[in-house]
């Protein structure tokens, strides 16, 4: 299997009836959704059903299977662990990823950053301080190690480590980082409604 990856725009808010849809999630993350606010729940929410559609077209199945956590707290499938897969939200998009290798995706709406934390990553524009965070998130998820150690410095690339950025809605910035297989040209945009 390549790295194949989905992602959909969220243009409206989640109606009354598809916040039920928390029940298609694994126990632990409809537990942990369900302390959100009402308000914080649709990015997460459609980040787990994005998945759950990824699952369903690539390998047929119709349910997320039981999700554990490795010691650094990235999730995995207990009963697949040769599948990997990474998720990531921000307001009004979600991104998903999917892999036989260790997979790492972000994506995120670009906004006004203080001066601060762009010299802290050595970028000049905003577009610039999102496209070094979405690389520096999506390597680290990739790795599972903490993203503290890639905002001091960002390491130099390893051997077997792959990494592209993506374009995929106006206004935001995405990447995805693998360790083996190959990264996809284009990504699977999926509309909010197939999600639910």
């Amino acid at each position: 299997m390549t790295v194949n990856l989905w992602a959909a725009r969220l243009n409206r808010p989640l109606a009354e009836g598809e916040v039920e849809l928390l029940s298609l999630l694994p126990p632990e993350r409809r537990e942990r959704l369900v302390r959100l606010p009402a308000e914080k729940r649709r990015e997460p929410l459609c980040a787990w059903l994005l998945l759950r559609l990824a699952l369903r077209e690539s390998f047929g199945w119709t349910e997320l299977p039981p999700v554990a956590l490795t010691d650094r707290g990235k999730p995995f499938f207990s009963d697949y662990p040769q599948v990997h897969f990474n998720l990531s939200h921000t307001e009004g998009a979600v991104l998903a990823g999917l892999s036989d290798k260790p997979i790492g995706v972000d994506i995120e709406r670009i906004r006004p950053v203080a001066p601060r934390l762009m010299a802290q990553v050595g970028a000049s524009t905003d577009e610039d301080f999102f496209a070094a965070w979405v690389r520096r998130e999506a390597r680290t998820k990739c790795s599972g190690r903490g993203i503290g150690a890639m905002l001091r410095q960002e390491p130099p690339m390893e051997p077997g480590e792959l990494c592209r950025e993506l374009e995929i809605f106006p206004g935001y910035a995405a990447c995805a980082a693998s360790r083996g297989g190959t990264l996809p040209e284009t990504v699977r945009i999926c509309s909010m409604e197939e999600l639910l």
